[in-house]
């Protein structure tokens, strides 16, 4: 899967797409595991807006993957760190996304909270 220089969580979970009003059919389907990336929970258009669970910014088909309670959580849980450090360092989430300082430093903050930010390589990967 893609990795995300602004990872703010994990998840993994199999396709699971629901029927649409426009006539996609039900999908199922292996995926690998995957990063949750601080760009998708910032609007393109909104400042100081962020999504909590489900309306993150996603295609429909990585939708199936971050729809599930887990993700949500891992989301939600995201979406609180940041205000509150977008709080005490006095910056937009924007902000902390495109300054490499102040996104390190976010991370840093998740991690010791114990958020796991990318998944462990396998033993013998390059």
């Amino acid at each position: 899967a893609t990795q995300f220089a602004d990872s703010v969580g994990i998840g993994s979970y199999h396709m699971d797409l629901h029927l649409t009003t426009t006539g996609d059919h039900s999908e199922f389907g292996s995926t690998l595991p995957f990063q949750i990336p601080l760009g998708a929970l910032i609007p393109r258009r909104v400042e100081n807006l962020l999504p909590a669970c489900k309306n993150l910014g996603v295609t429909h088909l990585t939708n199936g993957c971050y729809r599930l309670h887990p993700i949500e959580w891992n989301i939600g849980e995201a979406a609180g760190a940041l205000v509150a450090f977008c709080v005490a360092q006095k910056k937009s989430p924007r902000e902390v996304r495109n300054n490499n300082e102040l996104l390190a430093d976010f991370q840093k903050l998740l991690r010791a909270d114990g958020v796991r930010l990318e998944w462990p390589r396998e033993a013998g990967a390059i």
